[in-house]
């Protein structure tokens, strides 16, 4: 599995390195075939037949991917408002959550699912190629929050993590692996800053801003990040299946990988836009 695994993260890694070397359409191009994928995983997991999840996410990819080639582009006031309705949503998502770890009652409405595709989706979309529009650096270290924090959440979670943060949703996850990645990223920033503060990073704007602005911030990004994990986990249950897909052998399916990436997105295009 573990070999399984590396290939294909190496293959993803050779192909995504292509589309950022064939420049901006390409990469958005390569962005909403994975988003489309991820569109057609959602839509299984809300339960509808695979030949209708298949149409939805060629639709959902076909018509993010003719965007740039249009050359149709969300303005400043349009871009905020589609982020800032994708973090109210995220907003209503972690109360959901919070409700139903209380009451352990898992079973969602399929058709409520379904309509906040296009909208968290969507709005991850749009501020994805709005971050990306300041650099390809700039982009991934916005992403890099969400994958220091997965990372540390895992070893600081096996190694100290005995209190479960939702048992019922995700048992896998603890109080402990939430902390370390909150300190993680912390520090990871701050010394990233201390020691290339002229770098182009998302992380380098918040602490040449302030500080405490910066530690907040990112303690709200890897919180958020949590809840878009602990929401597709979430759905996950309510399907009653382990993976969203099997479309990335050793890795499962694309909404696996990117499910904390999509509250993550639209609030950094908000914070940016404040600052």
């Amino acid at each position: 599995m573990l070999r399984l695994r590396v290939i294909t993260a190496v293959v993803l890694l050779l192909v995504l390195l292509g589309a950022l070397a064939l420049g901006p359409r390409a990469f958005a191009t390569f962005v909403a075939l994975a988003f489309g994928a991820a569109m057609f995983e959602w839509l299984r997991l809300a339960a509808w037949p695979i030949p209708f999840a298949i149409a939805g996410g060629i639709v959902g990819a076909a018509l993010l991917a003719a965007l740039p080639w249009l050359g149709v582009d969300l303005g400043d006031a349009a871009l905020r408002t589609v982020a800032a309705l994708a973090c109210i949503t995220w907003v209503g998502v972690a109360a959901w959550i919070v409700i139903a770890e209380r009451s352990n009652r898992l079973a969602l409405h399929n058709g409520v699912v379904a309509v906040l595709l296009p909208v968290l989706l969507g709005g991850a979309w749009f501020a994805l190629i709005a971050l990306y529009r300041h650099s390809a650096l700039y982009l991934f270290s916005t992403l890099a929050v969400v994958w220091i924090a997965d990372i540390a959440a895992y070893f600081a979670g096996r190694a100290f993590g005995k209190r479960k943060l939702a048992p019922h949703i995700s048992p896998g996850k603890t109080w402990a692996g939430a902390g370390g990645a909150v300190v993680t990223v912390i520090v990871a920033g701050w010394g990233v800053w201390l020691v290339w503060p002229a770098g182009g990073l998302f992380s380098n704007a918040l602490f040449a801003r302030a500080p405490v602005l910066a530690i907040v911030t990112l303690v709200l990004l890897v919180a958020i990040s949590i809840v878009g994990d602990l929401f597709e986990s979430l759905l996950k249950r309510h399907a009653g299946v382990k993976d969203s897909s099997g479309l990335l052998p050793g890795h499962g399916g694309v909404l696996d990988r990117i499910d904390a990436l999509l509250p993550v997105l639209p609030a950094a295009v908000l914070i940016e836009s404040f600052l």
